[in-house]
């Protein structure tokens, strides 16, 4: 299953159904920690749903750690009762995230991942990153569409970090940013000599293992997006106001 932070919403709508259903089943027969659920056969027939989407709702709940698939014994629970619920209870109220939610989290997520790959990088990973920078610097240059090329560059970055939860999060991030970027006033007036020598700095500082450095240039490529998403929000308070 491919677990997406945007799915549409009449499928959001279809899982939540189902995890509620799961949710109260395993409820009604009180499981414990470890103990298994019925198979994805009886919750489809008992649910009246495909088998398919029975398959989507475990996995996603897999996702958060609630739920765990064993190749001998099927799928258990994977933690006590009451924190199962309350997690559920969260899945189940999780909005659609706006795009600076997305880009807030980005960047934090960011700023802590070029500081250990700064510290943690191999000359592999330098040959990886600057791959990718080339092939961003590319596609600038001739005033071609850099986006997709940008974000490998950082999903590079990412992996440098040597923390794979962070690059599975931005697995996560990339696409739902690619979807709703909404570049012609993001980047507006954006300078490609500045944009490449921003890109070249961060890479030089993963290269001295400057874990400081690198923050403080990732920080520094990432100023104009933090202020047009500050710049928004103030608009949303503005007209609410």
């Amino acid at each position: 299953m491919k677990i997406s932070l945007i799915d549409e919403n009449s499928n959001r709508i279809l899982q939540n159904v189902i995890i509620s259903n799961i949710r109260d089943l395993i409820n009604a027969k009180n499981l414990e920690r470890g103990d298994r659920l019925p198979s994805e056969r009886i919750m489809s027939e008992k649910f009246d749903v495909k088998r398919n989407h029975i398959r989507e709702a475990i996995r996603k709940l897999e996702f958060y750690g609630v739920l765990k698939s064993m190749s001998q014994s099927g799928t258990i629970l994977a933690i006590g009762l009451t924190g199962f619920n309350g997690i559920v209870d969260e899945i189940i109220a999780l909005d659609k995230p706006s795009f600076n939610e997305l880009v807030e989290t980005r960047i934090s997520l960011e700023l802590e991942i070029v500081k250990l790959a700064a510290e943690r990088r191999t000359d592999a990973d330098l040959k990886r990153i600057k791959n990718a920078l080339n092939a961003f610097i590319a596609k600038i240059t001739v005033g071609d569409d850099y986006l997709e090329e940008d974000l490998l560059f950082h999903l590079a970055i990412a992996k440098a970090s040597k923390n794979s939860t962070m690059v599975s999060l931005m697995l996560l991030l990339i696409p739902p940013i690619l979807k709703t970027y909404e570049r012609a006033t993001v980047c507006e007036g954006d300078q490609v000599s500045s944009e490449i020598k921003k890109h070249e700095a961060i890479f030089l500082a993963i290269t001295s293992k400057d874990p400081e450095l690198a923050t403080v240039k990732m920080n520094d490529h990432f100023f104009k997006l933090s202020s047009h998403i500050k710049n928004i929000d103030l608009n949303e308070k503005y007209n609410q106001s």
